[in-house]
């Protein structure tokens, strides 16, 4: 009986000489695990700075290379050169072509004389007319320019007025005119005298309800008389 209660107080003593760390072993390990808890957050926290950094240096890489699929930015001079029109190289370099439009037959062309009044009061200027007609049954040509156009007034056998006395240049306009259209010209006449040659002419029509005589004349053809009054 002696030996089992020595042997069981042996056990006893035996558990109760396993020792504990110390004050100090826990103080360092608590200082190695925030040390190690520290150098995470500091790599944490650089990592998400060089991340930044290489996101803000491609952003104004970016901003700086124009892209290579706009004309425009790659070359800006390019937006400012105008283009050069092909069509009007290829108008302005077609050789003309001959007209298909024969020559009125002056057989068929009708000259006609009119006034715009019958009789025109004191200080009123008559407006003469000129009518080319073409009396054929296909479209012709008609030579109305001012190389070919007279306005003439006559009262009797005395010639009062010619446009061609003072016209200083004259001119060919060729018309095209289809089977019964016509083309019209006017003049406007100063109730002045006029000589062959321009010559200063002093004397004026006289008024006082004379009549005078406008005749129209294109090239060899000649109108009908037109009688008008002057007051």
């Amino acid at each position: 009986m002696g030996r089992q209660g020595n042997s069981s107080a042996r056990g006893t003593s035996g558990s109760s000489s396993v020792r504990k760390p110390s004050a100090a072993v826990y103080r360092r390990r608590r200082l190695v695990a925030g040390g190690a808890l520290l150098l995470v957050i500091a790599l944490v926290v650089s990592g998400f700075a060089l991340a930044g950094a290489f996101k803000g240096g491609s952003q104004q890489a970016s901003s700086t290379q124009p892209s290579p699929t706009d004309p425009a930015s790659a070359n800006p001079a390019a937006s400012a050169t105008p283009s050069t029109s092909t069509s009007a190289t290829a108008s302005a370099t077609a050789s003309p072509t001959a007209s298909a439009t024969p020559t009125c037959n002056q057989n068929l062309v009708t000259v006609t004389a009119t006034t715009d009044k019958p009789s025109y009061g004191p200080g009123e200027n008559p407006m003469l007319t000129l009518k080319v007609t073409n009396g054929g049954k296909v479209p012709c040509e008609v030579n109305i320019g001012t190389s070919q156009m007279e306005f003439l007034v006559t009262s009797g056998s005395d010639r009062i007025f010619s446009s061609k006395d003072c016209q200083a240049s004259s001119e060919d306009l060729v018309k095209v005119i289809a089977p019964g259209a016509s083309e019209t010209a006017n003049f406007p006449w100063n109730r002045n005298r006029s000589t062959d040659g321009c010559k200063e002419v002093a004397a004026a029509p006289g008024g006082g309800g004379a009549y005078y005589i406008f005749t129209a004349k294109l090239g060899s053809r000649a109108s009908p008389k037109a009688v008008f009054q002057l007051n």
